[in-house]
């Protein structure tokens, strides 16, 4: 997938349905990316290098793209792929998984069943056993990689409004969050809402 030459949101939708892998010394998980968000560099207001920070823990939005950026909220892991040349610290965070290989030892990890395994950001990332220490890594070179042949497409992607950006006047507000519809490990989705998850994929 080409990290550099295409713009964020254009990443961001198609790294849906991508395969995503964390290879550990005994267990392989793996799951297909059901949510992801922008995150559109200096200028956005919601964007850890707003207005050009650029301190020690936000250096890996600075790599080229294709780095993990990852970071610490609320104790949990979140992770983003930087999406553009270096020093445009621009990335797509990835919010949710739909599990595939591993599911046991995820619900095992997180203490958790259903789709309250990995409907989250900081969710996912427990329950693959991610560690702090990706943060800086590139893609593929190391434990966690993305598969873009054997992946899904979506039926159908929504955008919608980030989640948990209050008083970023029109960033708040901006279609930078994209789902595919109806997939039921979809952060906050509401019951009502959910698809038998085969329908939320092109056959």
């Amino acid at each position: 997938m080409d990290f550099i030459n295409r713009s964020t949101i254009e990443i961001a939708k198609e790294l849906l349905g991508v395969r995503l892998i964390y290879e550990t010394e005994h267990v392989t998980y793996s799951g297909y990316i059901v949510e992801t968000e922008a995150y559109l560099g200096v200028k956005d207001e919601a964007a850890h290098s707003f207005n050009g920070k650029h301190t020690p823990r936000v250096s890996s939005l600075y790599k080229a793209g294709g780095t993990i950026y990852g970071h610490m909220m609320h104790r949990y892991l979140l992770i983003n792929f930087v999406t553009q040349k270096e020093g445009v610290p621009e990335g797509v965070l990835i919010r949710a998984i739909e599990p595939e290989m591993g599911l046991s030892k995820m619900s095992e990890n997180r203490g958790k069943t259903g789709f309250e395994v990995t409907n989250g950001p900081g969710k996912w990332t427990i329950a693959m056993q991610i560690p702090r220490t990706i943060d800086g890594t590139h893609l593929n070179e190391g434990l966690l990689k993305i598969d873009t042949r054997h992946r899904k497409y979506p039926q159908i992607i929504q955008e919608s409004p980030r989640i948990g950006i209050p008083n970023k006047g029109a960033w708040t507000e901006a279609p930078l969050r994209f789902t595919v519809k109806g997939n039921p490990y979809v952060s906050h989705m509401r019951v009502k809402d959910r698809l038998p998850i085969e329908d939320t994929w092109k056959s």
